[in-house]
């Protein structure tokens, strides 16, 4: 089900004492802001890079626990080298700054996804974020960086099936393949939100999103602003979680 509120009075009407605990986004629609202005896709990327940085803000400030992002999925590697390059050389520019913010905003950061494949460079600053991250609690910024569901997914039961084999018998259970994800330490998402237009999942969060609440938007993702999250959110707040019950 999908919602579009029509005003910005509508937007504003968010219970800020009954949050969503964990918010994903599926940041779609950078190539396209680009070309609506006819500039390069890589000035969508960099505007797409700022957005992130005002949503994560905003989400930390209203007190929002979690937020995980689709930065660079598996299948992103078929890009251009020329883009592919110019994301990755956008997130160490994040990282860079992001180092000096954290402690002092309280944000911790973790990354999702295989790392093998970045730069040495990208590796070290990913290392260093997560050193400072554990030296404190605080709103936690999940970036999934060459990350793909199915492969989490793979990757997980693997895992299982060799634990299962050295004689763990609850090696398959439900609690005990969710503690071989990247994601084993955080809550599922309470709402996954998609700007850009699209409705699917793009192989993001598969087994995580199970009871998920899935919010599609039109909005490009540059175009995304602390409106657009709220009227998520107030979508979010007036839906009727069952969780398969009645």
């Amino acid at each position: 089900m999908t919602r579009f509120f029509k005003t910005k009075q509508e937007a504003g009407e968010v219970d800020f004492k009954n949050l969503p605990r964990h918010i994903a986004i599926i940041m779609d629609g950078n190539g396209r802001w680009a070309k609506k202005r006819a500039m390069p896709r890589n000035a969508g990327h960099a505007a797409g890079a700022e957005t992130f940085r005002k949503v994560a803000t905003y989400c930390k400030d209203i007190g929002i626990d979690y937020l995980t992002v689709y930065a660079f999925s598996t299948e992103n590697w078929k890009r251009p080298p020329e883009e592919v390059s110019a994301i990755m050389g956008l997130l160490e520019k994040y990282l860079y700054e992001a180092i000096d913010r954290m402690e002092r905003d309280r944000v911790k950061m973790k990354f999702f996804g295989d790392t093998g494949p970045l730069s040495p460079k990208l590796k070290a600053l990913i290392e260093r974020t997560s050193d400072i991250s554990s030296h404190y609690d605080g709103c936690q910024v999940n970036i999934c960086l060459n990350y793909g569901g199915r492969d989490e997914i793979l990757r997980a039961a693997k895992s299982c099936a060799e634990n299962y084999a050295r004689g763990d018998t609850e090696a398959f259970t439900e609690t005990a393949f969710s503690k071989q994800l990247w994601t084993e330490d955080i809550p599922d998402p309470d709402l996954i939100i998609r700007p850009g237009g699209e409705k699917r999942l793009s192989n993001f969060l598969l087994w995580q999103a199970a009871y998920s609440e899935l919010y599609f938007t039109e909005t490009l993702w540059p175009d995304f602003s602390k409106d657009e999250i709220n009227r998520a959110i107030a979508w979010f707040q007036q839906r009727n979680r069952r969780f398969g019950g009645i």
